[in-house]
């Protein structure tokens, strides 16, 4: 995906400048004005009235809710969730474009509505695979919420918005609030002791920066055989053959940027993107400017894909075409119960942050960091919510939960370097306002069986293999 070089707006240009602008004290973020939407296009939702708070729409994440869904009703369960998430970019179209507090509430009833009869086209799936579920129903409604709220705490659908940090701004995020100097915050890593016998080798694998630009806004594990799945562009790196209509057959026969060849598993995150009013070529595409992703898209300076053990012993290979989603999409109205992508900045890892961005100093680059869960239940390779066949191991102690094996721990490092300040974001589903608390990663395992038992014994073995 190539740059373009459309002109800009006079709009562009000044809510690039204002960007700019960081007025530093008492070591943390002051003021600044950010915009996710800096260029004006027929094609883009308008900007929100000057004078009111930018909020957004909340609806219960039904994915989560459904932990078992019957084998033969799968597909038909995935299709309807991803509808799910386009009525509520849609809705969110009609909220962003509305005049007053009237017109913005107007757009619930009908959401409701919609999503009340794609609940029961789910239950109808599942009741003819045996399995009906209960109380789907009640998760129809959705709420306003203004977009300093707390994560998880909606609005009442007749109550008046909150006054946030975003009010008066251009587009959907972020907002001044959701940056943090990261000199300003005090070293907070632990990590369990190894105990005797830990698996303390590594294993990595250089599958390069994405340079080739492989970008689309599917998600093959959440939403299979959906175009514009996510609503917001990802980034690969590993296997080329990647997207929504991928199977396990196109996985393993296709290309991949790794280094060594029989690494063809898929790592993908959402790109991030430079607020500073120049357009992709993507400005009026799905998963772009369609969705309210808008800005020039960053290639990494560097990605780090390494495989870890376990502090308390030995680790299980993989088993291939395993599925992992670390982080949450939808956190900032989900909550942060799922939350797990942080970021920090060279130099300062030892700082953590999973709700903020960090605002770098002089000379340090952006970093986000993705710990994958590291305990697999033993028998399945995906399951209905992409969660509850993998768990991470305890913080406190590193040992799985009990029926889980342990298995090698992906860690994803990809470093960005950005100019010093608020000027970027990742990109994100348009109602979650581009927070980093929605941060994510997934993966795909698609090592040769061999290569992946060589990465197991690497760690078992407490060697450092490449």
């Amino acid at each position: 995906m190539g740059r373009t070089s459309r002109k800009r707006s006079k709009l562009a240009r000044r809510l690039a400048a204002a960007s700019a602008a960081l007025v530093m004290g008492g070591g943390g973020l002051v003021a600044v004005n950010v915009y996710a939407n800096a260029e004006e296009s027929a094609e883009q939702p308008s900007a929100p009235a000057a004078g009111r708070p930018l909020s957004t729409i909340s609806c219960p994440d039904v994915a989560n809710r459904l932990s078992e869904v019957p084998p033969g009703a799968r597909g038909a369960v995935d299709d309807r969730l991803a509808e799910l998430d386009s009525q509520i970019t849609r809705a969110y179209d009609r909220f962003s474009r509305a005049e007053d507090t009237g017109a913005q509430k107007s757009v619930l009833p009908p959401l409701e509505e919609q999503r009340r009869g794609t609940l029961g086209e789910i239950e109808d799936a599942m009741d003819r695979a045996g399995t009906r579920p209960e109380g789907l129903d009640s998760m129809a409604p959705c709420t306003l919420r203004a977009s300093d709220q707390g994560q998880g705490q909606d609005q009442g659908q007749g109550q008046g918005q909150g006054q946030g940090q975003g009010q008066g701004q251009s587009g959907n995020g972020p907002v001044a609030g959701d940056f943090v100097d990261i000199t300003s915050v005090r070293p907070n890593v632990r990590r369990p002791p190894a105990r005797r016998g830990a698996s303390r080798g590594t294993f990595t694998t250089d599958c390069g920066r994405n340079e080739n630009g492989k970008f689309n806004p599917d998600n093959v594990i959440v939403a299979p055989g959906v175009s514009n799945g996510a609503h917001h562009m990802h980034d690969y790196v590993g296997n080329q053959a990647t997207d929504a209509f991928s199977g396990d057959d196109d996985l393993a026969n296709g290309r991949t940027s790794c280094r060594n060849q029989g690494d063809k598993s898929t790592y993908y995150w959402p790109v991030l993107r430079l607020q500073n009013g120049a357009n992709e070529d993507d400005a009026q595409a799905d998963g772009g400017g369609k969705d309210q992703n808008v800005g020039e898209i960053q290639t990494p300076s560097s990605v780090t894909l390494k495989f870890t053990g376990s502090p308390v012993g030995k680790v299980v290979a993989m088993p291939r075409f395993l599925r992992i989603i670390t982080g949450d999409a939808k956190a900032f109205t989900n909550g942060d119960a799922n939350a797990n992508a942080s970021w920090s900045c060279t130099g300062f890892e030892n700082r953590q942050l999973k709700d903020k961005y960090p605002i770098c100093p002089e000379g340090s680059k952006v970093v986000r960091t993705f710990n994958f869960q590291s305990c697999w239940d033993g028998r399945n390779t995906d399951s209905a919510n992409h969660r509850t066949h993998v768990a991470f191991a305890d913080p406190r102690t590193g040992a799985c939960p009990r029926g889980f094996r342990a298995i090698p721990q992906l860690v994803q490092r990809v470093v960005y370097d950005v100019p010093p300040g608020p000027g970027f974001a990742v990109d994100s589903f348009p109602e979650q306002l581009h927070k980093p608390v929605t941060d994510h990663g997934d993966f795909i395992n698609v090592f040769d069986e061999r290569l992946m038992r060589r990465v197991a014994g690497c760690v078992n073995a407490g060697q450092r293999c490449t």
